[in-house]
């Protein structure tokens, strides 16, 4: 699942392709902190998991990176608060 989410850094943000939609997570980097500002997923993709989906791949790749999570979205915010395991991320 994470492995089809990818860091398009040169736009600052997370990416996962489906069915020829793009999800999107914006984001700020800030030294060690990284800053969910938007999340985006296309109305043909609604209700199917997939901001989940992005946002859990998302969260992974912050976790190698050793980054820690503001959430300035309420989506990855909720994600949060529904997913404790990420509560580490937390910053």
């Amino acid at each position: 699942m994470s492995e089809d989410v990818c860091d398009n850094a040169a736009e600052s943000r997370f990416e996962l392709a489906v069915e020829g939609h793009l999800a999107v997570a914006d984001y700020k980097l800030d030294g060690k902190v990284i800053t969910f500002t938007h999340t985006e997923v296309p109305p043909a993709l609604g209700g199917q998991g997939v901001g989940s989906r992005l946002i859990k791949g998302a969260l992974e790749q912050v976790r190698a990176r050793g980054l820690k999570v503001a959430a300035k979205c309420d989506f990855v915010a909720g994600y949060l608060g529904k997913h404790k395991e990420y509560g580490d991320l937390i910053a």
